[in-house]
């Protein structure tokens, strides 16, 4: 398995760090500072991408701290996301863990820290200068000490922001500092028992490191940001990332062996296993320019694609069918752009994307075999169609009330329903293999409704297919192609998207 992160491990410069490199998982260097009485450690577990600490100390107060330390170097802007729970019930019930931005290993140096402690408090905690005392600010939550805290920093520009949540829920800010820190810093994980006699311990899993872009990014003209392949459990959000590269790749399905994932990179369609390994590309014949639009019929056998034409409107996306097993693809929509997302549960319909003469977006349908396509909504965008397992609806996300929200219909295009009502921006439902659940991505309510742009902060929810709030099963930066098709595990279990990283 490729170390995951490799593009982050740039040598440190003497300024930053000890003499010896003791790399564990994704960071660089793991150490005691300011020499506590109790030696710590870090583990990391490759099979679940879990990382345990152990580490004692004094404190991280005063012009002084004692506390282990699990770090790398990095430089710019980023975002460090972690879930983090408490290992035993704990001497003291200040005992902390989280993320910490450091200037140095020295035991006095300047650092912020996104902390939480044994008894529930999170908070964000500095010091300025070299030395100084530390400080906090007066705003400060508290969860239940038993709850799992899902823990995020980050560092744009002189601004470090410190949110926090508990499993299912959306990020809450904590606070937020400005400070000036050198532009190669250390940041990562620590644990400090908060007494020098004793030595606590603590887990931490779906640790991400992320290299994060200005909000003027434009993720077409700019260049790709690194991929990265993920598989979920969507029911404890257990992330572990199978796949990585410099290149942008997008949109995995689940293949229906349950063994492999399809995905699109640079116009070729690959099969790779769910436990990692090197992808194999796909036989599509003369089609070499999909796009993140594809996916498996229910009986398994075949695929249907969209691949671009030259010279025809829109960029020439056009729904292709063939073997799932590969080979030369057959044409169905003669009309471009068209965009395939779903095909009907009998097989016998394709539902798209498409854009026609009124020059709006909406979804339309079409017999596998070709012929005469039917327009279903009328909105000022409609995109994303998926019909539920059992053929009765049609879901979809539009902006018929100015935000994108998800909507449901009959096959027909009548009963039109709206779905969600909060104030994000939601794209792209999917449903479980059993049709109870959907997972769907939500972008920030400062993204143009219109718009479903690469290399954003964005969440993916949860939500029963009767109805109910979402849940929060993921935070991450993605967008565009992270999710476009459907991706669920054949057993329900899991889910498949793409994440992204600088």
């Amino acid at each position: 398995m490729v170390r995951l992160f490799s593009c982050f491990a740039i040598m440190l410069c003497s300024s930053l760090t000890i003499a010896q490199s003791n790399p564990v998982g994704i960071f660089e260097n793991h150490a005691d500072i300011g020499n506590p009485k109790n030696r710590g450690s870090a583990q990391y577990n490759e099979a679940t991408q879990t990382y345990t600490l152990s580490g004692s100390g004094y404190n991280i107060w005063f012009g002084r701290d004692e506390f282990h330390y699990l770090y790398s170097a990095i430089k710019g802007d980023f975002m460090l996301t972690a879930t983090v729970e408490f290992i035993g019930s704990g001497t003291d019930p200040h005992r902390k863990i989280g993320w910490m931005i450091r200037s140095s290993t020295d035991d006095n140096a300047p650092h912020i820290t996104a902390a939480v402690h044994g008894d529930g408090l999170t908070s964000l905690q500095w010091r300025d200068l070299r030395g100084a005392y530390m400080r906090d600010p007066e705003d400060q939550l508290v969860y239940p000490k038993k709850h799992l805290k899902i823990i995020q920093l980050e560092r744009k520009g002189k601004t470090f922001t410190m949110k926090v949540a508990n499993w299912g829920e959306p990020l809450q800010g904590v606070g937020s500092h400005e400070m000036t820190m050198p532009d190669e810093i250390l940041a990562g994980l620590f644990i400090c028992s908060h007494n020098a006699e004793v030595t606590e311990q603590a887990r931490m899993w779906n640790v991400r490191i992320e290299k994060t872009v200005p909000d003027s990014y434009n993720g077409y003209t700019d260049g790709a940001l690194r991929s990265k392949l993920e598989i979920m459990n969507v029911h404890d959000g257990t992330r572990t990332v199978i796949h990585e590269s410099d290149k942008r790749f997008e949109a995995p399905n689940w293949m229906p062996d349950g063994k492999k994932l399809l995905f699109n990179e640079g116009g070729s369609l690959y099969t790779i296993p769910v436990t990692g390994g090197t992808p194999e590309k796909l036989n599509t014949g003369m089609a070499n320019r999909n796009n993140n639009d594809h996916g498996i019929s229910f009986n398994k056998k075949m695929l249907a694609i969209s691949h671009h034409r030259d010279g025809l409107p829109g960029g020439g996306s056009t729904i292709y069918i063939l073997p799932l097993t590969g080979g030369e693809p057959k044409l169905i929509t003669e009309k471009t752009p068209s965009y395939w997302h779903s095909w009907s549960p009998d097989d016998k319909e394709l539902i798209y994307t498409a854009q026609r003469e009124d020059k709006k977006y909406n979804i339309y349908k079409i017999p596998v075999t070709g012929g005469k396509e039917t327009q279903l909504t009328f909105a000022p965008l409609a995109d994303g169609p998926e019909y539920t397992p059992d053929g009765n609806y049609i879901y979809f996300n539009a902006t018929y009330t100015g935000t994108m929200k998800l909507w449901r219909m009959k096959p027909d295009g009548s009963r039109l329903e709206q779905i969600t009502f909060d104030e994000y921006n939601d794209w792209f439902p999917h449903f479980s293999p059993d049709g109870k659940w959907m997972v769907f991505v939500s972008f920030l309510p400062t993204i143009d409704p219109n718009d479903h742009p690469f290399y954003k902060k964005v969440m993916l929810r949860l939500m029963p297919a009767s109805g109910g709030a979402p849940k929060v099963i993921a935070y991450l930066f993605g967008g565009q192609g992270t999710i476009n098709v459907p991706s669920w595990s054949p057993d329900g279990k899991y889910i498949a998207f793409v994440s992204n990283t600088k």
